[in-house]
């Protein structure tokens, strides 16, 4: 799961929230510098990753890039699965991917000062350029990947990930969604155990 996932799955505007979106930024113990809350966030978001990289409906779906990115497959499959969250968006949520996105946005804004450096110099741009709404869009995808390609050692493969997309999208989607329904019970019930 990527950003878009993440945030969604914190189920609310809240310090929870933060902690699953700043959780790849994180290693190790260093979570404990952070309000209790945040670190339930972080917490959370391990938890989310460490089930998404071991089901097996997301190794299918990561197979499918696994000849344009070999071992780099599965953080393409986050960027895609939010692509599927955010096109079917009106699916999971009552109020509308742009008005979340402003809040969200808005919340980020308002707790700057707790983010990681890391989260600090990206999160300008993720908020200008819009890209949690923009994953809706194949060109928004396709922006992502490329900006990853050059900030990051993900290859610079998007054309090939645009073409595994465009050709396999309806099974991809149907994956996603078994999937997705699944992880959303499994998050509930650490929520409820918080």
């Amino acid at each position: 799961m990527n950003f878009l996932a993440h945030l969604y799955l914190s189920q609310g505007i809240n310090q929870l929230m933060i902690g699953n979106f700043i959780g790849d930024y994180v290693k190790g113990k260093k979570y404990e510098s952070y309000s209790p809350e945040i670190q339930k966030g972080i917490i959370l978001h391990r938890k989310i990753d460490a089930y998404t990289d071991s089901h097996p409906i997301v190794k299918q779906s990561t197979a499918r890039f696994k000849p344009c990115y070999n071992r780099y497959a599965s953080v393409v499959i986050d960027v895609i699965y939010d692509h599927y969250l955010a096109k079917k968006w009106n699916q999971y949520s009552d109020i509308t991917l742009n008005n979340y996105v402003d809040k969200v946005h808005a919340y980020l804004l308002k707790n700057y000062f707790s983010l990681p450096n890391r989260v600090k110099g990206f999160l300008p741009f993720l908020i200008k350029s819009r890209r949690l709404e923009n994953y809706q869009h194949l060109w928004g995808i396709e922006k992502s990947l490329s900006i990853m390609a050059n900030y990051s050692s993900l290859p610079d493969k998007t054309t090939c990930a645009i073409k595994v997309l465009t050709e396999q999208y309806d099974e991809l989607q149907g994956e996603f969604e078994s999937y997705f329904n699944e992880l959303r019970k499994v998050v509930q019930k650490e929520i409820n155990e918080f």
